[in-house]
């Protein structure tokens, strides 16, 4: 009955029209940012931030949340009608879907996308709700120790499970921790690493970084790639919308499979959507009963990864909700979205925020029956907006960029940081390493300084506290298992193989 409770509550405030506005702007965007190659929704809500400042709490979560999923969404559109991804985590569904409308069976791969997106969805977000009021009664118990060995646990995830080389993704973790620590010092006042910048004094701003690093720097390569109107001309034409009976039964297991790994990769630091796509199709293909027909047109391989990415885009909020920890950017970006609306992410989100938390897992529901109307109907317009040369847009996401890093604080000096981190970036993805570690070690910095010096405090300085308490023992304990395997050759060679393709 509290689970019933807590989600009309969420509903009472989602379904303000304030809200539902903001919702169905988040998915227009999101899918826009999905069919659109080279925008993404980390680039998109890097750029999206500053316009949160103005907005009330639960509208700034519920609309920078709704173009995330939206992206899973939209991604899928393209990558079966023009065999483009807009997103990587659709770009498995080429494999069958672009074979599907070769064959005439645009539409049916398209329906599988959208229905199965919406399953997986809407089972993620119950598993949100379900969750979210046990794993926070067991945050409750979390002392500065157990924060602390919480905040290490979630960097040396992302470490292990990241598509780089271990020592990149840990030397991009250090670097960002090392950037946080830029400022005032919160327990001395006494102002550090700043090379007597007085820009410095209040440390960096992290809206500049995250444009920087996502919203300049992933875009540049784009301006020699895709100069624009390749979108029509290789359009698949979409001659039947519905799955007959015999793909509906086809579809059931494959959505359900899809769901159940994306649901559980969701969860895990680190993984994210891109992995959970191709894991659900790798599953698809050892399980299915058709499994010859994969990459052939089989419509189990639009529907197994398609409803593995939505089911994970879902799930990636319980660690950011209930613990605090982002499992991926988008997430490290919405934790910095909830510091700018001065909630405190954590167990203390749903006791002192129940309306945003409740309301935006409320929204998440409704964000995804909206999906549905939007990826279907409006496929047309979509595809016809791949007609703009990208030329055109580049200029307007850096002028954006630029006043949304100036906005923040009135400082021209965020520009020249918005303007050196996209250097970074764009140097990052020349050497064909991920910036999301960077992005998790400067937002976990300041809570794992705050915990560990708390800690240090309460025990005088005795290092054995942290082993001495069960909890942060145990997520130390986990810590160093997700390093041992990191480390194992074999597991070694088994993630680089299944992150190969994304």
């Amino acid at each position: 009955m509290e689970l019933i409770d807590n989600l009309a509550l969420g509903m009472s405030v989602a379904l303000t029209w304030q809200n539902l506005l903001y919702a169905f702007t988040g998915c227009l965007v999101g899918t826009l940012i999905g069919i659109l190659p080279g925008l993404g929704p980390v680039a998109t809500i890097a750029m999206l931030l500053p316009i949160t400042y103005g907005l009330p709490p639960a509208a700034a979560l519920i609309m920078l949340a709704s173009i995330y999923y939206g992206a899973q969404y939209g991604g899928s559109t393209t990558a079966i009608l023009l065999k483009l991804p807009g997103e990587s985590s659709s770009a498995v569904t080429i494999i069958d879907g672009h074979t599907m409308a070769r064959q005439g069976r645009a539409g049916p791969a398209l329906s599988a996308a959208a229905i199965g997106s919406f399953i997986a969805g809407s089972i993620g977000v119950l598993l949100v709700a379900a969750l979210a009021v046990p794993l926070t009664e067991v945050a409750f118990k979390f002392g500065p120790a157990e924060y602390f060995s919480l905040m290490l646990l979630g960097l040396v995830g992302s470490v292990a499970l990241s598509p780089d080389s271990i020592d990149k993704s840990l030397g991009l973790v250090v670097l960002g921790l090392l950037l946080s620590l830029i400022g005032t010092d919160v327990s001395s006042g006494a102002i550090r690493f700043t090379g007597d910048i007085p820009d410095l004094a209040d440390g960096i701003e992290f809206t500049a970084l995250a444009m920087g690093v996502f919203g300049v720097a992933e875009n540049v390569p784009n301006l020699g790639e895709r100069q624009g109107a390749q979108g029509g001309a290789g359009l698949a034409p979409v001659l039947r919308l519905m799955p007959s009976r015999s793909e509906w039964r086809r579809m059931a297991p494959a959505i359900g499979r899809g769901t159940l790994i994306g649901a559980i990769l969701g969860i895990l630091p680190g993984a994210g959507v891109t992995i959970a796509s191709f894991a659900g199709y790798t599953i698809e293909k050892k399980l299915s009963r058709h499994r010859g027909e994969m990459g052939h047109g089989a419509i189990e391989g639009v529907a197994a990864p398609e409803s593995a990415n939505n089911a994970a885009a879902q799930t990636n909020f319980i660690p950011l909700l209930t613990l605090g920890i982002p499992g991926s950017a988008v997430m490290a970006l919405l934790l910095g979205a909830m510091v700018i609306q001065n909630i405190q992410p954590g167990p203390q989100v749903i006791s002192h925020h129940p309306q945003i938390f409740w309301g935006l897992i409320a929204s998440m529901w409704i964000g995804n029956l909206m999906l549905v109307v939007l990826n279907l109907p409006l496929i047309g317009i979509w595809v016809r907006l791949l007609r703009i040369p990208y030329r055109y847009l580049y200029p307007a996401i850096l002028v954006f960029c630029a006043v949304g890093a100036y906005s923040v604080r009135a400082s021209a000096f965020d520009v020249l940081l918005l303007a050196g981190f996209g250097v970074l970036g764009y140097a990052l993805l020349k050497l064909h390493t991920s910036p999301v570690p960077l992005l998790l070690g400067f937002v976990l910095g300041p809570t794992l300084e705050a915990s560990f010096r708390r800690t240090m405090m309460i025990s005088q300085g005795d290092f054995g506290v942290f082993f001495e308490r069960p909890l942060s023992l145990s997520l130390l304990l986990a810590a160093a298992a997700l390093v041992l395997l990191a480390l194992l050759p074999g597991a070694s060679r088994r993630r680089e193989a299944a992150l190969a393709g994304s």
